[in-house]
């Protein structure tokens, strides 16, 4: 069965060579701490080119702050791309893809969180307390086997993550020729209906995360492997926090 998350899929930690030192839960953990403290590290120093250029004052300052943050949010996407193809496709290179990704994506979501913030005082603070409150109930529930990962489970959150990301690229091809797909960015109560679907979908998205997680390390799958563990995991909560805030915004703008 597969992860929700295709980065986790059981496949990925299957056929791999037992030797050496193996994969561990808490090595796991040890390397998404890492990870995150880097996607929080240059999402910072993003933020604060937004706000420096922001501070510099002036009729079109809040243009400026943008301009100065949007080839570190574009080039971070781009980066992120490379960098996650990469490692799906050329796992022996993970320990050295997998912590350059997440630097990638700070720069995103600093760039993002900055933008956010602008419009919202105080939306991110929210979301990042959020994010993480998801995250360790999701942790609770899946150690407690309150909620246990059952075949029905992942194929249900497979189906359901493939269908919003789906929708997320209809509406950037549709974007290309000025429209969109009305019910993503709506403050209405269908299109906050819709961000709470979404932020679901991410938030059992961990649930099937820790579940392969805990399979790689029990399949004896070697160390390396901690890091592509790591790295799924951050794609995922760095997407639900992306979601949570959407959320937040929609909320306000109500």
């Amino acid at each position: 069965m597969a992860s929700g998350n295709p980065l986790l899929r059981s496949s990925n930690f299957e056929g791999l060579a037992i030797g050496g030192e193996r994969m561990t839960v808490n090595g796991t953990i040890g390397k998404t701490a890492i990870m995150l403290i880097l996607v929080c590290v240059s999402a910072g120093w993003t933020w604060l080119r937004f706000d420096a250029a922001l501070a510099v004052g002036g009729k079109d300052a809040a243009a400026a702050a943008m301009a100065a943050v949007a080839p570190f949010l574009m080039g971070g996407l781009i980066a992120g791309l490379v960098l996650a193809l990469v490692s799906v496709f050329a796992k022996r290179f993970i320990a050295i893809t997998a912590p350059l990704y997440a630097i990638a994506e700070g720069f995103v979501v600093g760039g993002i969180s900055a933008i956010f913030d602008l419009s919202y005082p105080g939306v991110v603070v929210t979301a990042v307390a959020l994010t993480f409150g998801v995250m360790a109930v999701m942790l609770f529930l899946y150690r407690s086997r309150i909620i246990k990962v059952t075949d029905k489970l992942r194929m249900g959150i497979v189906a359901a993550t493939g269908g919003i990301m789906l929708v997320y690229v209809i509406n950037m091809v549709m974007g290309f020729f000025g429209s969109q797909i009305g019910l993503i960015n709506s403050a209405s109560p269908l299109g906050i209906g819709f961000s709470l679907l979404v932020v679901g979908i991410a938030a059992f998205n961990l649930l099937i995360d820790f579940d392969m997680i805990e399979r790689g390390a029990a399949s004896g799958a070697p160390r390396n492997m901690e890091w592509y563990g790591a790295f799924g995991l951050t794609v995922t909560l760095v997407w639900l926090y992306i979601e949570i805030l959407s959320l937040l915004g929609k909320l306000q703008r109500r």
